[in-house]
């Protein structure tokens, strides 16, 4: 999925835009020879600006899955994390997990406080699908720029679909972060209180919110479609009791996107 509801900037663009652009329209699998068929889901989406924002920005919704020709396309929930499959196995699934939150500045959130700049997070997603309808999935990502934290998200999806025709999602998500993660966005050192007139404020890691999302495709013909996805998550603990949430952000953080789908290859 190369989708991520969290401020996601041309940079999500640009590497899926580059591999479709490499796919012929009839690509065949070079181990096996059988001929595949890709669909390429585009569109905007409205997310929170950074984790806490009361503002949404707007970003691209992009997803770009691959499969053989007699073979429904995989699952893959719209606010997954960059990153696919490395190793699959059975109902079990591996794989690398990239994430990316847009810089906030003091003018940003409107008062003084450090800047976090932009959050480029590598790391891992492990899942399992427990019955056809039901996957559960856990993701873990450390940033190498911005917060400097560790982040992660547990999720499930209960999954109905009609082969390609349709498909519809809907599950719980519960986002988790380590005490520098958190600090970055939720807490106020004294140093940053005096600058802010915010009270000084301290959180740990642990749970950042819980949410759930849904979200729809469906087939207008044999190549285009339609996809649209909602997500609400609430901040809870100390994320939401943080001067930070209650004066300059929200606890309500949702995303929403639509896009159309196109799919090509398999025989024309």
């Amino acid at each position: 999925m190369f989708s991520h509801p969290r401020a996601t900037k041309l940079l999500l663009c640009i590497a899926p835009l580059l591999g479709v652009a490499a796919l012929p329209a009839h690509a065949q699998e070079t181990a096996g020879g059988s001929e595949t068929r890709t669909r390429v889901i585009l569109g905007p989406q409205l997310s929170p600006s950074w984790p806490g924002s009361k503002d949404l920005s707007v970003g691209p919704y992009i997803d770009v899955s691959r499969e053989r020709v007699g073979t429904e396309f995989t699952f893959e929930a719209a606010d997954e994390s960059f990153g696919g499959p490395l190793i699959q196995s059975g109902n079990f699934a591996f794989g690398p997990s990239l994430g990316f939150i847009g810089k906030r500045t003091a003018a940003d959130i409107g008062a003084d406080l450090p800047k976090v700049g932009f959050s480029f997070e590598v790391g891992g997603f492990a899942q399992v699908n427990l019955t056809p309808a039901l996957r559960v999935r856990v993701e873990g990502r450390k940033a190498v720029s911005g917060h400097e934290g560790w982040a992660g998200e547990v999720s499930a999806d209960y999954v109905a679909r009609e082969g390609d025709d349709w498909l519809l999602s809907i599950g719980p998500r519960v986002t988790l972060g380590d005490a520098k993660y958190k600090s970055a966005y939720f807490g106020v050192t004294p140093a940053a209180a005096t600058t802010s007139g915010l009270a000084a404020y301290v959180v740990d890691g642990g749970i950042q919110s819980v949410g759930l999302t849904a979200g729809y495709h469906r087939m207008l013909g044999r190549r285009w479609g339609v996809a649209v996805y909602g997500r609400y998550d609430r901040l809870v603990g100390d994320a939401a009791d943080s001067p930070i949430t209650r004066e300059l952000g929200s606890r309500g953080q949702p995303s929403v996107g639509v896009a159309l789908s196109y799919t090509f290859g398999g025989g024309g």
